[in-house]
C-alpha cells in the first residue's frame, strides 16, 4: 500500500458527460473539475486518490476487485448502475473496504426507480444532493474512517 491511505473514486456511466448532461440536475462542472477538487481535498487530508470513470459495468467491477489489495477505501458514484447492479454490490462486498456512496443529485427527489440503491447495503454512508461537494464530504468521511485503522496498521 501507499505511504498515505489510498482512496479509489469510481464514477459510473454518463458521468463523463457532466457539464453537458442536464446541467439543471447535475450542475455545470465537468468530471475533470470534480477530479481536481477531489485531488486538492485529498492532499489536504493526507490521502492519495485514484479517480476513474467508466461506462462499462465489468470494468467498474474489475477496478473494485483490484481495490481490495491496492486501496484503503472506495468512494463510488455508480450512476444508473446504483439502481441495477448486483455485480457491483457483490464486488464491493468482496473488497471488504470502507465504501461511501455519492450522488450529485438527491436521488430521493427524482424518479421512483432511483430511490433503490444496491450499493447502500454495503456503504458506510450515502451522500446525495450536494453536487460535487458530496465528493468532498465523502473524502472527509473516508479520512476519518481509515485514520484509526491505518495508524494502527503502521505501528
Amino acid at each position: 500500500m501507499a505511504i498515505e491511505p489510498s482512496v479509489l473514486i469510481l464514477n459510473g456511466p454518463n458521468l463523463n458527460m457532466l457539464g453537458v448532461r442536464e446541467p439543471s440536475i447535475y450542475g455545470s462542472e465537468t468530471l475533470d473539475d470534480v477530479e481536481a477538487l477531489c485531488q486538492e481535498r485529498a492532499e489536504a487530508l493526507g490521502l492519495s486518490v485514484d479517480f476513474r470513470q467508466s461506462n462499462h459495468e465489468g470494468e467498474l467491477v474489475s477496478w473494485i476487485q483490484q481495490a481490495r489489495t491496492d486501496h484503503d477505501a472506495i468512494i463510488i458514484n455508480a450512476g444508473a448502475y446504483t439502481h441495477t447492479s448486483v455485480a457491483i454490490l457483490d464486488a464491493l462486498t468482496l473488497a471488504e473496504l470502507p465504501v461511501v456512496e455519492v450522488h450529485l443529485s438527491n436521488i430521493y427527489r427524482r424518479e421512483a426507480f432511483r430511490h433503490h440503491s444496491y450499493i447502500s447495503a454495503v456503504a458506510k454512508g450515502v451522500i446525495c444532493g450536494f453536487g460535487s461537494q458530496g465528493y468532498l464530504m465523502a473524502l472527509d468521511a473516508i479520512a476519518r474512517l481509515v485514520e484509526t485503522e491505518y495508524t494502527s496498521d503502521r505501528n
